[in-house]
């Protein structure tokens, strides 16, 4: 946790500094700085309702909070906000509707790379029962999340907390 915390406080820290610098110079010399750009605010517990009440079934009546307990087996690998590090496992924003093994900055393996689908929640549903038995030869180690409504309520959880937008 405390690894989590403080891959969080220098990702922060970074964005932050990396919106210091020069953004123009006036016509006097002077060099003038952009102000940093405000952080998206969280969303809110009703927002995150609303998100969830606007995924497909079975998704729609996901139960975030247990989306979220049985997400803390994947937090010590994976994060999920915009632009967080690629741990062990790489960051999961963005995730659906991606192909497997392009999340940038990571080093995925060979079949993960040569999949040819994107992910959505049928296939993050298999992945997520087995992953070594949905695409044997991962360096993905997580024996997988056996109970099925424990997968729904983490798929839900993750397209709410990942940026997923329902068409």
């Amino acid at each position: 946790m405390r690894r989590l915390a403080l891959t969080l406080a220098a990702t922060v820290a970074v964005i932050g500094l990396s919106a210091c610098g020069k953004s123009g110079e006036s016509s006097s010399g002077e060099t003038a700085t952009a102000p940093a750009p405000a952080a998206a605010p969280e969303p809110t517990d009703a927002e995150k309702q609303a998100l969830l009440a606007a995924l497909p079934a079975p998704y729609n009546s996901g139960d975030l909070t247990n989306g979220k307990k049985v997400f803390a087996i994947c937090k010590s690998c994976h994060t999920l906000v915009p632009g967080g590090a690629n741990m062990t496992g790489p960051n999961l924003h963005g995730m659906f509707g991606r192909k497997p093994g392009t999340a940038e900055g990571y080093k995925y393996s060979d079949v993960v790379k040569a999949a040819t689908f994107t992910w959505d929640a049928e296939h993050l549903d298999q992945w997520l029962t087995s992953p070594k038995t949905f695409m044997p030869g991962t360096k993905m180690t997580f024996m997988g999340v056996k109970d099925a409504k424990d997968r729904t309520d983490l798929i839900a959880y993750l397209k709410v907390e990942t940026g997923y937008a329902p068409q």
